[in-house]
């Protein structure tokens, strides 16, 4: 009898300082599905992290429900690319005061920030229609996410933070950066493999999200019907687009799932380019740990596919 009440004992003593991962966990909560899949993967064994924007929204028109205020005030760690995208959560983040810790992933140490391009034909200079006048400052493009290269340096930026907030599961976390470093670097290999035989000729996109994926990887982003998808372009934009597409012979013009495609069909009319669509911000996709590899794989797959049918 002695001996098994010593047993329960040493059972219960384990149940009790044994280390709950799930438990000691900080209340995560991430913005949008591209960051998400990053932070999912670094606490992979650890715990979930909740999501904002679900399901085929646009950071660009997305409007906050009351569960999303209640998920941000419940949250002790919260991940976003920053204010400057993820408007929809300005002013809710404003009332959060110090209780959660704010990680603004457009900061993280080592992450490359390339220039908002002005004109959908990207030539530099101003588009008065879509570019407010007077700023003294440059502004950015923050589809941060669409660079392997990035997409490295906002990992380490969030192990570092889960770390410090979590202390007891940092080992985890550090190993799963590990892991993750070692999957976007083959990324990376896998993607330039895919989009090397069309990575030369021009194609349209909807609007301007991949500078960074063309950088990384070559491909020869000819323009963008338009700059921002909250600004409807004019006729001048339009017709300024579909010249240059037939200027150019472009191959693809690509819509994405979140808007009219009625815009792209303008473009299009009398010309002999395709059409393919394009999910720069995933919104088709199921959020997860593998969300941002089936994102960047989709992208390498649509490009390769549309731009090699003529």
């Amino acid at each position: 009898m002695v001996r098994f009440s010593a047993t329960l004992a040493l059972i219960a003593s384990t149940m009790l300082y044994a280390p709950n991962m799930a438990l000691a966990a900080p209340d995560v909560v991430v913005s949008i599905k591209p960051i998400h899949s990053l932070v999912a993967s670094i606490m992979q064994g650890v715990a979930e992290p909740g999501l904002i924007l679900k399901g085929a929204g646009s950071p660009h028109t997305y409007q906050m429900k009351p569960s999303d205020a209640e998920a941000l005030q419940n949250a002790t760690l919260i991940f976003w690319v920053g204010p400057e995208f993820e408007r929809f959560m300005e002013k809710p983040m404003e009332s959060l005061g110090d209780k959660a810790k704010v990680v603004e992933l457009e900061k993280a140490a080592g992450l490359t920030l390339l220039p908002t391009r002005e004109s959908g034909t990207f030539e530099k200079h101003a588009d008065e229609e879509e570019h407010a006048s007077g700023d003294d400052h440059e502004e950015h493009d923050l589809h941060i996410w669409l660079s392997t290269a990035n997409a490295k340096a906002m990992a380490a930026e969030i192990a570092g933070s889960l770390a410090a907030a979590d202390p007891a599961n940092a080992a985890v976390y550090h190993q799963n950066l590990a892991k993750l470093d070692t999957k976007l670097d083959a990324l990376a290999a896998e993607i330039k493999t895919t989009v090397a035989p069309v990575k030369e000729k021009p194609f349209i996109v909807f609007h301007d999200a991949y500078q960074y994926f063309e950088k990384e990887f070559g491909v020869n982003v000819a323009g963008s019907i338009t700059v921002t998808p909250e600004n409807v372009p004019g006729a001048a934009r339009i017709s300024e687009i579909h010249e240059k597409l037939k200027t150019l012979g472009a191959s693809c013009v690509f819509a994405e799932p979140q808007f009219e495609p009625k815009l792209v069909d303008v473009v299009l009319e009398g010309t002999q380019a395709k059409t393919g669509t394009l999910d720069p911000e995933a919104a088709t996709l199921t959020e997860g740990p593998d969300l941002y590899f089936d994102l960047m794989r989709g992208l390498a797959g649509s490009l390769k596919d549309c731009l090699s049918s003529k």
